[in-house]
């Protein structure tokens, strides 16, 4: 299954023809250059771009499933990062994102960040999204069909999220 947008690449075709060992079970992966301006005064991607990034893959990632066409609403319940390694400028990031686990109305999502000029792992990351209704105000439950797709497009890739 091939997966593909402005801001993520095909998944077939990650890194010259392969993707990183490191990111083989992740379903969808986000491609994000490091910008110059994203550096912080120590040299290093300044820690609050992490979280922009984890947004651009997890909009790739509802993309990927067709759940991001302007009328879901998602927010964000909770979010958190691990730094492992320093990234500097110049540098492209390739963020694995899958769902960690599938709730009735809500998602954990995990994130692996993985430094094309390192070759390593260099952040993990975990988020947790609820599904709202049209107004936003109440829990909306995941749809047997959008269960079934996420679910399909993980075991692609050797995944099977908790239920």
């Amino acid at each position: 299954m091939t997966h593909s947008n402005e801001s993520s690449i095909s998944i077939s075709h990650v890194i010259n023809g392969h993707r990183p060992e490191l990111l083989a079970h992740y379903p969808v992966i986000h491609h994000q250059p490091i910008q110059w301006g994203e550096m912080d005064a120590f040299n290093h991607l300044n820690n609050v771009v992490y979280y922009r990034y984890a947004e651009s893959a997890r909009i790739s990632y509802l993309q990927a499933l067709g759940m991001f066409d302007g009328s879901m609403v998602t927010v964000l319940a909770q979010s958190n990062c691990q730094y492992l390694h320093p990234v500097t400028y110049p540098d492209t990031l390739l963020l694995g994102v899958r769902c960690k686990r599938l709730g009735n109305t809500s998602m954990a999502m995990e994130y692996s960040y993985y430094s094309t000029a390192q070759e390593t792992v260099v952040a993990t990351a975990e988020a947790v999204v609820v599904r709202l209704d049209n107004d936003g105000k109440d829990k909306l439950p995941w749809t047997a069909a959008e269960r079934q797709q996420l679910l399909a497009l993980e075991a692609e890739f050797g995944h099977i999220p908790e239920l």
